[in-house]
């Protein structure tokens, strides 16, 4: 059974060739070293479950978060200077935007794209991205997008 490594490499090539995404990680997201300044915007990868679904299991459904985040820039004026109170003296609205538009192309392609093509496809059309502010020591903000994505159990053996 090789599912799990085609759904992971098909999210990763996809995040990796995207523009707005530095690095690519996977795993426990405490196991990444949120310090370093260099691989920002970080998309990381984890799998929550896998459920094999149909009356013969030719369905494999996998459900994963992918966390898309970036570092907010703090001025080093004082914040209650602001002029533009609304839109702040930070980069906050900008990294939310970005992050957000890499899950949005990702759950595109899964919808329509190569990835559907491909045959890894999401369940249903909805797809739910929640934003998080200031969740790391470092000021780092973005979105955890959960995604539900059924692929073919092509390789099912019954003993």
């Amino acid at each position: 059974m090789r599912n799990l490594y085609l759904v992971l490499e098909n999210i990763n090539e996809y995040l990796s060739a995207h523009p707005l995404v530095n690095v690519v990680t996977f795993g426990d997201i405490f196991d990444i070293d949120l310090n370093k300044q260099g691989i920002f915007p970080l998309a990381h990868v984890i799998v929550n479950s896998a459920t094999f679904q149909g009356s013969s299991l030719n369905t494999v459904n996998f459900n994963i978060d992918v966390i898309v985040m970036d570092i907010v820039d703090i001025p080093k004026n004082d914040l209650r200077d602001q002029t533009e109170p609304f839109n702040g003296q930070d980069n906050l609205q900008d990294v939310l935007n970005s992050t957000l538009a890499v899950c949005n192309g990702l759950a595109a392609n899964l919808i329509k794209g190569q990835l559907n093509t491909d045959l890894y496809q999401l369940d249903g059309t909805t797809v739910t991205c929640n934003p998080f502010l200031d969740r790391f020591e470092n000021k780092l903000a973005g979105w955890t997008m959960n995604l539900s994505i059924n692929t073919a159990n092509n390789e099912l053996s019954i003993c």
